[in-house]
């Protein structure tokens, strides 16, 4: 097995973890997670021998490489390390670790910088789409500093939007893989959809929640019936969606929503899967929001949805708000998603396994 390697430490977004150059790791698949896993301190609830910060949201790894592909600079490859499992799964994309995905392929040399703002283009591999995040590069240097806030995160920083297009049917083929916008699942009315990120999104109310529980009500003794219940719509709907038997993946994300309760479009409470999630994820929320527009849809009947061609959806979490800019063409149907982000170099150096 690999003993070190060169790394970047970032916070992407509301999510942190490792940056690697593809050639900085072991070609082997196997090799690699080894390598992860021990650098992570997996598997152990306190990741205490390890950098894991001993939460799904801080045991994320980003792999990447200078890409061959057509108008697109680099190739992403989002590695989510379990925390308390012998486990690393390329099942899902990350939109968060995503936003440090520009930033580091210029701190490496991936990618020139370009004036003020640098455009970069990015494959995620997990699910063959392509997004573009604009870095703040001052004088042709990558700057972290900066006026955006995003909920989650302290203070403010250099933004970082990213633009998704063509998102729909990322992991499941489809948007909506089984061609309804609402399927019955353990009695409980759903939206199985894919929007970059495989999601069930139902009605809070309908599994025994409020949608307003902070994430430690969500993870109490008090909920475990709840979280048993969102469980068992979980491992009933995978083959629905064409992910297999999800009882050991990290997707599909289950998303319980509720009305708006500050002015926003819609309430949810995340599960990614089975731990409560503090925010939301980049592309779930762009899922939850797509899903808010489907007529007859769980979202649809709960959420405050303005009018016209570009949408601002406002998608309330435990610890604030994230805005969704949908386009949609004259069918209704989502035609790009954009969001703000922002990133942060923690670290750079030297990980031992």
């Amino acid at each position: 097995m690999a003993r070190e390697a060169p790394v970047m430490w970032m916070r992407g977004g509301t999510s942190k973890g490792a940056f690697f150059l593809a050639s900085d790791l072991p070609a082997d698949a196997g090799e690699r997670d080894a390598f992860l896993l021990a650098i992570m301190g997996s598997p152990d609830p306190r990741q205490i021998d390890g950098m894991g910060g001993a939460d799904p949201l801080t045991s994320k790894v980003a792999v990447v490489s200078r890409s061959e592909r057509e108008g697109v600079d680099v190739d992403y490859l989002f590695l989510q390390v379990f925390v308390d499992q012998a486990l690393v799964s390329d099942q899902q994309n990350c939109g968060n670790m995503l936003a440090g995905v520009g930033p580091f392929a210029i701190e490496r040399g991936l990618v020139a910088a370009t004036r003020d703002e640098t455009r970069v283009a990015i494959h995620m591999d997990n699910s063959g789409q392509t997004a573009i995040a604009t870095v703040q590069t001052p004088d042709g240097v990558v700057t972290y500093a900066g006026d955006a806030r995003i909920d989650g995160v302290p203070g403010s920083h250099a933004p970082v939007p990213l633009e998704f297009r063509d998102t729909a049917g990322s992991s499941c083929g489809a948007l909506l893989p089984t061609g309804n916008a609402v399927d019955v699942i353990e009695g409980v009315a759903c939206t199985l959809i894919d929007n970059g990120m495989p999601c069930i999104v139902f009605r809070a109310a309908d599994v025994g929640a409020t949608g307003t529980e902070t994430r430690e009500e969500l993870e109490s003794d008090a909920l475990a019936p709840v979280r048993q219940r969102i469980e068992a719509i979980r491992l009933a709907a995978g083959e629905r969606m064409n992910l297999g038997d999800v009882a050991d993946k990290s997707v599909p994300k289950m998303m319980l929503v509720a009305p708006p309760q500050h002015g926003g479009a819609v309430t949810v409470r995340s599960f990614i899967p089975k731990r409560a999630h503090a925010t939301i994820g980049v592309l779930g929320a762009v899922t939850v929001a797509t899903a808010c527009l489907l007529d007859g849809s769980p979202a649809a009947e709960v959420a405050e949805v303005p009018d016209g061609a570009r949408k601002s959806l406002s998608i309330e979490h435990p610890t604030g708000e994230m805005t969704c800019v949908l386009e949609v063409d004259e069918g209704g149907a989502v035609t790009s998603a954009a969001l703000l982000r922002t990133a942060r170099k923690l670290m750079d150096g030297i990980v031992y396994a």
